[in-house]
C-alpha cells in the first residue's frame, strides 16, 4: 500500500512538470515574401535587417517633431489607452497572484451566556473563548497546469492590450503629422488663391477703365467679374479649410499649439517636405511588427492556453487548506503553552459526470483558437494590402508629379503669352481668361499632390507598424 501511494505521488508531480496547452506554433504568414510596387517586383538586394526608425528620425521638421512630442504628452485618447493597460495589468497582477499560496491571519474572540433553564445544574454560565491563528487558504495545487494555463491567458490577453495602445500611439503620430501637412497644404493653396485674386482684381479694375472709354466690351468686363469672384470665393473656402485644420490640429495635441510651431502662410508656395522617404527592399515579415498583427497573436496564444486549462479541468484539483494557532477560555492564557490547536484539511475533487460540460468547454477553447488563427491571418493580409496600396501608389506619384510640374510650368508660360497676344490685340481676353484658370487649377492640383507624395510616406511609416524594423 505504502509503494502504491508513493508512485501515485511521484506520477503527481511529474504530471506537474509538464503542460497540457497544445505547443504553440505561429501560423504561417499567408501572404507572398515581398511587396511588388506596380508592375515591377522589389529590388532582390532584401536587407535582412531593417533599420529602426523612431518617429523623431522620420520627422525631419523640428516644428513638426515638438508638435508630436505635445501630442504624445496630452491626447487623452493616448491617456485612456495607457490606463487601460494599468488596469488589464492589475488584472493580470490577481490572476498571478493564485499561483501562490494565501496565507490569513486571524484572530477571534466570542462570550456566550446560557440561561440557568439550559444548564444541567440550573445555573447561568457565561463562557469566554480567544484564539489566534495563522491559516492557509484553499490553495490549488496546480498539478495539471489549469492555473498557469490561466496566467499565460491573462498575460497574452494583457500583452495584446499592450499592442494596442502602441497602436493608439502611432495612429496619434500619423493622425498629427497628417493634419500638420494638410494645414501646411492648406494655407498654400489660400496663398494661391490670394495672388489670384489680387492679380485678377487688378486686372477687372483695367478692365473697368478701358469699359468707362470704350476700349472693352461688356461682355469683356462680365468675363473679368467671373475669375474675380471665383478667386474670392476660394479665398473664403480655404480660410476656413485653415481654421478647421487648426481645430483638428489643437484637438489631436489636446491642447493649444503654439503659432510658432505651425506652418505660416507667408513661407509662400514652396513645398513642406517634413518626411523622409521609404527605403527600397523591404521584406513582407515586417508586417510581423505592426502592433495590430502582434495583438492578435497575443490573443491567439490566449486562446492556446485556455485550451490547456480546459483540459487540466478532466483532471483532479487537489486544494490544501490548513491553519495553525492557539484558543483558550482566559485571554491572559492565550499564547500559553498546551493551548495549540491546528487543523489540515485536503481536498480532492475528481470529475466523474458532468453532462459534457467539460467537453464543451475544451471545444469552445478549441473552436476561439481556431477564429483567433482565422483573425490573426486576416490581419496579416489587411496590413500586407495596406502596404501593397501605398506602395502602388508610391511608384506612380513621382511620375505624376513631376508631369504635374510640367504643365504647371507650360501652363504658365502660357498664361504670359495669352496676356501679350490679348495686349497686342491678337486674342480676345477669353482666351486669356482661359489660360489663367488653367495655370490656376494646375497650381492647385500640384499643392494637392505633393500632399498626397507626403501622405504616401506617413502612410507607408504607419503601415510598417511606425516604422521598418
Amino acid at each position: 500500500m505504502k509503494t502504491r501511494l508513493l508512485t501515485l505521488a511521484a506520477a503527481l508531480v511529474l504530471a506537474g512538470c509538464g503542460n497540457l496547452a497544445p505547443d504553440y506554433q505561429r501560423p504561417a504568414a499567408p501572404i507572398p515574401e515581398g511587396w511588388k510596387a506596380g508592375s515591377q517586383p522589389v529590388a532582390e538586394a532584401v536587407p535582412t535587417a531593417a533599420p529602426a526608425l523612431a518617429w523623431r528620425t522620420f520627422i525631419t521638421d523640428e516644428r513638426l517633431r515638438q508638435v508630436v512630442a505635445q501630442a504624445l504628452d496630452s491626447n487623452r485618447d493616448l491617456k485612456v489607452a495607457a490606463l487601460n493597460i494599468d488596469r488589464a495589468r492589475a488584472q493580470y497582477n490577481i490572476q498571478r497572484a493564485n499561483l501562490l499560496p494565501t496565507i490569513n491571519a486571524t484572530g477571534t474572540a466570542s462570550r456566550t451566556r446560557t440561561p440557568a433553564d439550559l444548564t444541567t445544574n440550573n445555573r447561568a454560565t457565561t463562557l469566554n473563548q480567544f484564539g489566534a491563528s495563522v491559516g492557509l487558504a484553499s490553495y490549488e495545487l496546480d498539478f495539471f497546469g489549469r492555473v498557469r494555463n490561466l496566467n499565460d491567458a491573462a498575460l497574452e490577453a494583457y500583452l495584446s492590450l499592450d499592442e494596442t495602445r502602441r497602436s493608439v500611439q502611432i495612429s496619434l503620430i500619423s493622425d498629427t503629422v497628417n493634419a500638420w501637412l494638410t494645414l501646411a497644404a492648406d494655407q498654400r493653396r489660400l496663398r494661391l488663391a490670394q495672388e489670384t485674386l489680387r492679380s485678377q482684381q487688378a486686372s477687372y479694375d483695367l478692365t473697368v477703365k478701358a469699359r468707362d472709354i470704350g476700349n472693352e466690351s461688356g461682355l469683356t468686363l462680365a468675363q473679368a467679374r467671373t475669375t474675380v469672384d471665383s478667386a474670392r470665393s476660394d479665398v473664403a473656402a480655404y480660410s476656413r479649410a485653415v481654421a478647421q485644420d487648426r481645430n483638428l490640429l489643437t484637438l489631436l495635441v489636446g491642447s493649444a499649439v503654439s503659432d510658432t510651431l505651425l506652418p505660416s502662410i507667408d513661407e509662400g508656395l514652396k513645398p513642406v517636405t517634413a518626411l523622409v522617404n521609404v527605403p527600397d527592399g523591404l521584406p513582407s515579415d515586417l508586417l510581423q511588427g505592426r502592433p495590430d498583427v502582434l495583438a492578435a497573436e497575443h490573443t491567439l496564444q490566449s486562446a492556446n492556453a485556455n485550451i490547456g486549462a480546459a483540459r487540466a479541468a478532466f483532471f483532479p484539483r487537489i486544494t490544501l487548506t490548513a491553519s495553525g494557532g492557539t484558543g483558550t477560555r482566559d485571554l491572559s492564557n492565550l499564547f500559553d503553552s498546551g493551548n495549540g490547536a491546528w487543523s489540515f484539511a485536503p481536498q480532492i475533487v475528481l470529475p466523474i459526470f458532468s453532462g459534457g460540460a467539460l467537453r464543451a468547454s475544451l471545444d469552445v477553447a478549441r473552436i476561439t483558437r481556431d477564429i483567433n488563427v482565422a483573425q490573426y491571418d486576416k490581419a496579416v493580409q489587411t496590413a500586407f494590402r495596406e502596404v501593397s496600396d501605398a506602395l502602388d501608389a508610391r511608384a506612380t506619384l513621382g511620375e505624376q508629379l513631376d508631369a504635374q510640374r510640367s504643365l504647371r510650368d507650360a501652363s504658365a508660360q502660357a498664361y504670359r503669352l495669352s496676356q501679350e497676344r490679348y495686349r497686342t490685340g491678337v486674342d480676345s481676353y477669353l482666351d486669356t481668361l482661359v489660360t489663367q484658370r488653367s495655370l490656376y487649377a494646375a497650381g492647385q492640383t500640384l499643392i494637392t499632390l505633393e500632399l498626397a507624395e507626403q501622405s504616401n510616406r506617413l502612410a507607408l511609416y504607419k503601415t510598417m507598424g511606425g516604422g521598418w524594423q
